[in-house]
């Protein structure tokens, strides 16, 4: 691979990974409510969903899946369906003692699990790993390899996105100790969540 190549695709890649979208907000909500070890357990979800994105795109197997639009189209409604659900939960989430409401409500199974379904039905997901991976691709080399180390680059700039997003909810977790502030956050996230779903439903497919 092109080292010219791999020096503009890390700074884009890491500004694309810190973008304040759908599971990086649930990370910072994750890590306000539900603390810092379960936001990282959480976003493991979301690392396994690009993963098995990034395998199909190295495979070649996600062209079928650019190329129908009935197909994308019906992933951008699930998707956009699947973030208003999240939003919805985080808009009527109970307030009461955090402590008290990881140990009843939640696992780090049940929290990955919600951030693998959100990454799964995100089509933007699916156009960074169609569209903006195959740019830093050299095609006179093995693309499949090329998509192997793009991809790693990637997932491990993502993990350090989960973390600072996780840490600054722990930031938030102390900062909004009273229950009205953490009403108003969770509903902040709420807003942001369903507007995005909003905009997956009405942007056109470039």
């Amino acid at each position: 691979m092109d080292l010219n190549a791999l020096l503009l695709f890390i700074p884009a890649s890491f500004a694309l990974n810190m973008v304040p979208g759908p599971n990086n907000l649930l990370s910072m909500h994750n890590g306000q409510r539900f603390g810092f070890m379960y936001a990282i357990g959480a976003g493991l979800g979301r690392l396994l969903a690009f993963a098995l994105m990034i395998l199909l795109v190295a495979t070649g197997l996600s062209t079928l899946l650019y190329a129908s639009e009935a197909v994308f189209f019906t992933i951008k409604i699930i998707g956009a369906l699947y973030l208003f659900w999240i939003a919805y939960q985080l808009w009527t989430s109970d307030i009461s003692n955090v402590d008290a409401q990881k140990i009843e409500h939640k696992t780090i199974y049940k929290l990955a699990k919600q951030e693998f379904l959100l990454a799964s039905g995100n089509p933007k997901a699916i156009l960074i790993f169609t569209a903006f991976l195959p740019q830093f691709v050299d095609i006179s080399k093995n693309s499949s390899s090329q998509f192997l180390t793009l991809g790693v680059i990637f997932l491990l700039l993502e993990i350090l996105a989960v973390f600072l997003y996780a840490s600054f909810g722990i930031y938030l977790r102390t900062w909004f100790s009273k229950p009205t502030m953490r009403r108003l956050f969770n509903r902040g996230c709420a807003l942001f969540i369903g507007t995005i779903g909003i905009g997956l439903i009405t942007e056109r497919r470039v």
